[in-house]
């Protein structure tokens, strides 16, 4: 009698342990899923559906006269342009027809040198070097500067800070010679001071932007492949 009364005790004793965990297993679950909280795998966190499954928002097709209006708003190329575009090329083709070995590149660094080597011998009255570089309609016109600022008794300091910026503008060819007219782009300092070295024109602490339009030429049979400054002008 005794030995079935302890195993009586022992059953509820174990059913009272089983309520308890089943309860407080219940309790634990409750309040994950009522926390608005979802844990993922690892213990990454989710985010809740509302926010995982928003709908995309479409944007409803434009009509058509919209899609018109903005194509009539949009900036268009300037005609004027694009044709002065197409006779640059066409005057290149003329170009390299007479002189197969003509390259733009090259042109251009060409320019670079001569402009710098033109203005600086200009500064200095350097009238031999400007008779390599210029036709003598030009070089008449630098020598006359010269002489009047001779005659003056002043001089000229120019500085050359750097060159901004060289553009083609024109290209063609005139009988035999070639023509290509750029526009130069500098930024230089130039001062002139009279006989006691007092400055007259200009300020040395000023740089100033200076836009040159020079045309050069080449006859395309002659065996000198220098090209000679014949123009120069200032911008329209």
């Amino acid at each position: 009698m005794m030995g079935e009364g302890f195993q009586f005790i022992d059953i509820v004793l174990f059913a009272m342990i089983a309520a308890f965990l089943i309860l407080r297993l219940r309790s634990v679950l409750g309040r994950h899923r009522d926390s608005g909280r979802s844990e993922g795998l690892f213990g990454t966190e989710r985010r809740p559906l509302s926010q995982e499954d928003e709908p995309t928002m479409v944007p409803e097709p434009e009509k058509a006269d919209e899609v018109e209006e903005k194509l009539k708003n949009q900036p268009q190329p300037d005609p004027g342009s694009a044709a002065a575009a197409a006779r640059l090329e066409e005057g290149f083709a003329e170009i390299v027809k007479a002189s197969p070995d003509f390259g733009r590149a090259e042109f251009l660094e060409g320019v670079r040198a001569a402009f710098e080597i033109i203005i600086k011998a200009f500064a200095v009255g350097d009238r031999e070097k400007l008779g390599s570089l210029l036709s003598e309609e030009v070089l008449g016109n630098f020598s006359e500067a010269i002489v009047s600022r001779e005659n003056a008794k002043e001089t000229l300091e120019t500085t050359l800070v750097r060159i901004v910026d060289v553009a083609l503008l024109e290209t063609y060819m005139d009988g035999e010679v070639s023509h290509i007219s750029v526009k130069i782009i500098s930024e230089q300092v130039n001062v002139t001071h009279n006989a006691e070295g007092e400055v007259v024109d200009g300020n040395p602490d000023r740089i100033s932007e200076i836009t040159d339009i020079w045309t050069f030429a080449r006859d395309t049979k002659a065996r000198d492949p220098n090209w000679v400054l014949v123009a120069t002008r200032g911008p329209d």
